[in-house]
């Protein structure tokens, strides 16, 4: 991960300042019925977002898979980052945006473009041959010449294999019943990122979410088989349990683009916690 390739920390106090409204409103956003989801905001003037900037060079464009898993760790590094915390140069900016609704736009960027980002405020982060770099959240009708330039169109890339997941990081299912352009896809895995640390700051997991952002907030993006996928997603009607108990969250769609209101796009399962001594798990 770069800035100045070093892994975010999370800072003292941050979870309660910066986080928490997103884990209050976590549960209540899952049992919204879709029909009586938030309409878009009326004056686009005041819309907010994170610019997810993914570099998709023509000759030698990465892996779908390595390129949503640096944008997975790039949106939650930047809520993060010790400048987001309170007092921090970005928290103002970040604060504001979490506090209202969490929008991601994805873009394309190349060559010199690419490198023109990297002076903006944000977290790059590298996987595999990937790179993908976060910014902090801001006005889209303020958006610098630099981003603004930047095609949402044209992010997609073929599917890959990327084989079964490691067993010691969190694992995004991505809905295979429902198809959704890399861009898309890449907010929804920042989405799963961010709703996961917001959980474990709420549940009082200091401790693993340091240890989380120790490893760079490293995570694997998979595609289940339809039958797995139901059985992922059948404890999230109870979304609350379903992550005490199962360590499983749900990301659900606004449906502003590509997807109908209220589609679950990820699902994230957390991976067990560690084996005590003697080789039995805890098992919260």
């Amino acid at each position: 991960m770069t800035e100045a390739a070093e892994p975010a920390q999370p800072a003292a106090g941050l979870a309660p300042a910066v986080l928490e409204p997103l884990a209050g409103r976590y549960a209540q956003w899952l049992g919204l019925p879709a029909a009586v989801l938030p309409e878009p905001e009326d004056d686009p003037a005041q819309v907010q977002a994170m610019q997810v900037v993914l570099r998709v060079e023509r000759t030698a464009p990465p892996a779908r898979t390595a390129l949503l898993e640096a944008a997975a760790s790039a949106a939650i590094a930047v809520c993060l980052d010790e400048r987001a915390a309170p007092g921090g140069q970005w928290h103002d900016s970040t604060a504001g945006w979490l506090a209202g609704r969490i929008r991601k736009v994805s873009r394309r960027a190349r060559g010199a473009h690419w490198q023109a980002v990297q002076e903006l405020p944000g977290v790059t982060v590298a996987k595999s041959g990937a790179e993908v770099r976060a910014l902090v959240p801001g006005r889209v009708s303020e958006l610098s010449p630099q981003v603004s330039r930047l095609q949402v169109a044209g992010t997609d890339l073929p599917d890959d294999e990327p084989g079964d997941p490691p067993r010691d990081r969190p694992v995004l299912w991505l809905n295979p019943d429902v198809p959704m352009t890399t861009g898309k896809a890449a907010a929804q895995v920042g989405h799963a990122t961010m709703i996961a640390a917001a959980l474990l700051h709420a549940d009082g997991q200091a401790a693993e979410l340091a240890a989380w952002a120790a490893r760079g907030f490293e995570v694997a993006v998979r595609t289940p088989p339809p039958g797995r996928w139901r059985q992922l997603s059948a404890p999230v009607h109870d979304p609350l349990t379903a992550w005490r108990t199962d360590r499983i969250l749900a990301v659900r769609d606004a449906g502003f683009t590509e997807v109908a209101p209220g589609t679950i796009t990820v699902l994230a399962q957390w991976p067990p916690p560690p084996a005590r001594a003697g080789g039995q798990a805890d098992r919260r």
